[in-house]
């Protein structure tokens, strides 16, 4: 009862604001008597986390709209000017192809300038790696990107981004948090016009010279053009932006390089806010592929690739030994191109003594087993792309390590230093290069796969996640990481716990995470982790064995036995 007290005098505050607009306020009208909707919307305000806000459009506090974006605007004005030196900077705003992301792109840039820093907006919808690399080529301040990655359409979000291109890690981002939480009034955000922020400089419309910049980055990281070169008459790419941002920049960066025969999914070619080919526009699921594989037969493609709205994940589809399409999971992939990245530069004498391969904690250890082979340095961060970002920037300030690789298992990978984010720009070339690599010894990425565990082992990886809306559903959530933590298990599937790592404890020099890692003696683990930007739960497993089936057979087991104890909350 409490919640819901507290969300109707919030609804109440919304209801009497004049700032509020009548449309909006007609949206809330309309839901007088829902309690439970109410509750929703109002219990909390939507979390600024780590990477920013994300949830569902509509009106309330709990909400993206017009003004859960200006006020975490505000806040980050805020901060920007008080880390100014001499001037109040600038930031680079981009957006993709979601519902009302224009919108809330010019929100943000009015409230910039209304500040006094000046905006940069890319003029239409732009990749998130671009916005990260926009940045850094620009000198800004920081970014902002206005995304729901690969969620359901009804969401949006808003991401920020540190002058060094990376996504803001939890020191800066709680402080921006801190000047968000001081704002009590949507009076205290300043805003200005258009067309007076246009004429005062604080707002400039950017596009086609960072595009070029953008392109000539990540072609630049293209370890075997001349291969592209002599295979490019027959080998052929299949495409799908999903709806998304990718489309004008992977076709870019592909051609750029050499591709001759790059063929996209037409349905799934322009923008469409509503994702209405697909269930999810997530290239992690095989579904996502759905159009495409329907196409191959017609354009016989010795590799499939799908990006996601916002263009920083990417995943792959490639055939098997029988001739058949199988999509490769994060794992896979960035296994893969690690050993491309690694295995060319030693070719070439380019391999460095320091280089450095980053990984996540919830990532499979086989890119690990790989980099040691070629005597590269692994370090393990939290999840997120942000921290390998953050890494990549200590890299460039002591010299200590040149990086290499950096990729997690949730379909995110960079290669070059030219931005602080994952990018399924350079992603798509990097995989579809490897192909082309591959193909000119005989071989197939799927028999690459093969050859990588006979020599190092055979990994397995799964991911399960259950959905929890609401507050209900969050409830659940910590009951569950709860439960986990006061009860820690001596054994999992019969296999002997040998070590728990509780990650919320800021433990291994970490920044502390609510993740709880179980590691068994057999060299599998599991890891529960809450989403940071989704109402889910998820549970990451993985194991290592000398053949296949044992593999498979004992990632069963695991997943059914610690599933088995996460659904009692369901």
């Amino acid at each position: 009862m409490l919640s819901l007290d507290h969300a109707m005098k919030q609804y109440e505050i919304w209801m009497n604001d004049s700032f509020i607009d009548e449309h909006t306020k007609q949206e809330l009208e309309s839901l007088r008597g829902s309690d439970k909707e109410l509750e929703d919307r109002f219990y909390r305000d939507l979390e600024f986390g780590t990477g920013g806000l994300r949830g569902v459009i509509g009106a309330g506090t709990n909400r993206m709209n017009r003004y859960t974006v200006a006020k975490a605007t505000q806040g980050l004005a805020q901060f920007i000017i008080g880390q100014a030196q001499r001037k109040p900077g600038s930031v680079v705003i981009a957006y993709d192809s979601r519902n009302q992301s224009p919108e809330f792109a010019l929100e943000a840039a009015l409230v910039l300038a209304g500040n006094g820093v000046k905006a940069y907006v890319f003029e239409s919808l732009r990749t998130t790696p671009e916005l990260s690399f926009a940045v850094r080529h620009l000198n800004a301040s920081g970014g902002i990107v206005i995304t729901a990655s690969h969620n359901p359409p009804e969401y949006n979000g808003y991401k920020v981004y540190g002058r060094d291109g990376g996504q803001l890690v939890p020191h800066d981002a709680g402080q921006v948090l801190a000047q968000i939480e001081a704002i009590t009034s949507f009076a205290a955000v300043k805003r200005m016009e258009r067309s007076e922020a246009e004429a005062k400089g604080l707002l400039e419309w950017i596009g086609e010279t960072v595009d070029e910049a953008f392109v000539q980055a990540v072609s630049s990281v293209s370890l075997h053009p001349d291969v592209i070169k002599s295979t490019s008459d027959d080998f052929r790419i299949l495409y799908t932006p999903l709806h998304g941002a990718g489309n004008l920049s992977v076709r870019a960066v592909l051609e750029r390089i050499g591709f001759r025969h790059v063929f996209v999914v037409p349905e799934q070619e322009k923008p469409d806010a509503n994702f209405s080919t697909v269930k999810s526009p997530n290239p992690e699921e095989r579904e996502a592929f759905t159009m495409a594989l329907a196409m191959a037969p017609q354009t016989n493609p010795d590799i499939i690739i799908g990006t996601d709205p916002d263009c920083d994940r990417m995943g792959a589809v490639v055939r098997n030994d029988q001739g058949e399409f199988v999509v490769l999971n994060g794992n896979q992939s960035g296994a893969i191109m690690a050993y491309y990245v690694l295995s060319s530069l030693k070719e070439r004498g380019e391999l460095p003594d320091n280089g450095v391969l980053v990984k996540t904690i919830v990532t499979s250890e086989m890119g690990a087993v790989i980099a040691e082979s070629y005597g590269v340095r692994v370090i393990n961060t939290l999840t997120g792309f942000k921290y390998i970002g953050e890494k990549m920037t200590e890299f460039d300030r002591t010299g200590q390590y040149r990086f290499l690789f950096g990729y997690e298992e949730s379909y995110g990978y960079l290669a070059g230093t030219y931005c602080r984010d994952k990018d399924a720009v350079l992603a798509s070339m990097l995989i579809c290069e490897a192909a082309a690599y591959f193909k000119s010894k005989g071989k197939t990425l799927y028999d690459v796969l093969q050859e990588l565990y006979t020599k190092y082992g055979y990994f397995r990886e799964a991911l399960e996640s259950r959905t929890m809306k609401g507050k209900d559903g969050l409830d659940k959530i910590k009951a569950i990481m709860e439960d986990w933590r006061s009860h820690p298990l001596a054994e999992v599937a019969g296999v002997p716990v040998v070590r728990v790592q509780d990650y919320s404890k800021g433990i291994d020099g970490l920044p502390a995470e609510n993740v709880l890692k179980y590691t068994l003696a057999d060299h599998s683990w599991f890891c529960l982790r809450p989403s940071g930007t989704e109402p889910k739960i998820k549970m990451y497993f993985a194991v290592q064995a000398s053949s296949g089936e044992d593999a498979a057979g004992r990632l069963d087991r695991l997943r059914v036995s610690v599933m088995s104890r996460v659904d009692q909350f369901q």
